[in-house]
């Protein structure tokens, strides 16, 4: 009888369709997810508090410094990429992180409301969380090859919506007895631990090697041993060049910007409603623990096996499809209620479906690409999208003197958002045949 015989299979193989050898690289990355988002969701609350603290006709100046504080991080990025081995740029940049971190736990813990300290964490980590997670899912894009990310991703992206359910239920309990800059010190533990599990995810690959023709950069440990090479703008130039890079980046800019849009929302609505900063944590932290509940029960059970029967595609157009509804439905009800279920739709399909689909997206690509210029469109693009939008969102807003006028026009995005989708997952398809 083979390995690979249902009989032989533990009972998790065969409910997830996860190979024996690769159980411990699904625990490996399910463990980075976890510690990853427990860190960063203890962390979004205090910043959404911050932000608010700052003023909600200010959002759009925390944007636009957001978006140039990433173009000036950037180049440090490249050059650690380009002078460290690969399987060290996570532990070398998340080390960072911590210091920083444990800086700003320091600054709150002495001085609570400050609020310019305030914007400035609310930059930080703006600018570093989707750093971090688009580093951790370039380590699954170079440790999983296109066929094995299609069964995988799915079931170690439900470690990051465990992280974000868990991390928000910290931030609750813990933001009265330790303070905010207590739970930046207990943010920094996990994500020094997930620092870790990405060592090892290369370490596992190592023992189990690709098949011949398998991917591309099939050199083995060897790669994975050497830096990767070029210069620190290397992201930029490679996006520029490729067509395929070019539509990913353009997919990015129309999920920031659909995600802007409903981000000014909410903070207006959370402003007049909850003007007490402890309440205002404690209602972002809600609104995380129901999106991160609903998001891992469909990634466990659902999100692979669309992604394996039915393609990439869907995954990147279904969410837009539902976007571009309620938009329409906040035109027409522009209330609390409706863009809490509007909000947890985005975001829940966001982690389940649409950041799996991207992901996979780049399996396909050579190494640099993988992290170059994955992190330049998950940073500078995604933040240059945020920080344009959050300007014609504020622009909408004093023009119309009516939210509605910006969810129509958020419903016209989403359905351009949809296409971009579909034509990404049929590309996708064409590489990976070829």
């Amino acid at each position: 009888m083979s390995a690979s015989s249902p009989a032989r299979l533990p009972w998790l193989s065969r409910l997830f369709d996860v190979r024996p050898h690769e159980a411990p690289a699904v625990a490996a990355g399910l463990a980075m997810f976890f510690l990853l988002f427990t860190g960063y969701f203890m962390l979004r609350p205090v910043r959404e508090t911050m932000g608010v603290a700052g003023g909600v006709d200010n959002l759009q100046w925390l944007f636009t410094g957001t978006f140039l504080a990433t173009l000036a991080i950037l180049p440090a990025f490249g050059w650690v990429a380009s002078k460290v081995p690969r399987r060290t740029i996570v532990p070398w940049v998340y080390g960072f992180v911590v210091v920083i971190l444990l800086g700003f736990a320091a600054s709150l813990g002495l001085r609570p409301v400050d609020v310019w300290a305030g914007r400035a964490f609310y930059i930080w980590v703006s600018v570093l969380n989707l750093l971090m997670i688009s580093l951790a899912w370039s380590v699954l894009a170079d440790v999983f090859a296109s066929a094995e990310a299609r069964r995988l991703f799915a079931l170690i992206a439900g470690g990051a919506s465990a992280g974000g359910l868990t991390g928000p239920l910290l931030s609750t309990l813990l933001v009265q007895p330790l303070g905010h800059g207590g739970l930046l010190l207990v943010s920094a533990g996990f994500m020094t631990g997930s620092a870790v599990a990405a060592l090892w995810l290369h370490r596992w690959r190592d023992r189990h090697p690709h098949a011949p023709g398998e991917r591309e950069d099939a050199a083995g440990p060897a790669a994975r041993q050497r830096p990767l090479g070029g210069n620190p703008f290397a992201g930029a130039t490679e996006v520029f060049r490729s067509p395929y890079l070019a539509g990913i980046a353009l997919f990015v800019v129309l999920l920031a910007t659909v995600t802007t849009f409903l981000y000014f929302e909410q903070a207006r609505l959370v402003d007049a409603l909850f003007p007490d900063r402890a309440r205002q944590t404690q209602v972002f932290g809600l609104i995380d623990t129901v999106v991160q509940a609903l998001a891992i029960v469909t990634q466990v059970f659902l999100t692979g096996r669309i992604a394996q029967r039915l393609g990439v595609g869907v995954l990147l157009v279904a969410v837009p499809l539902v976007m571009a509804a309620g938009f329409l439905w906040l035109a027409l009800a522009p209330v609390f209620a409706v863009f809490v279920v509007v909000m947890v739709a985005r975001r829940a399909g966001e982690y389940a479906f649409v950041r799996p689909g991207r992901e996979m997206l780049y399996t396909v690509v050579p190494a640099e690409q993988k992290y170059k210029a994955k992190n330049f469109i998950d940073t500078a693009v995604y933040r240059g999208g945020d920080a344009l939008s959050g300007w014609v969102k504020r622009a909408l807003d004093v023009l119309g003197e009516h939210p509605s006028l910006a969810m129509v026009i958020g419903a016209g995005v989403a359905l351009v958002w949809a296409g971009t989708g579909f034509a990404l997952g049929r590309s996708q398809r064409r590489r990976e045949g070829g």
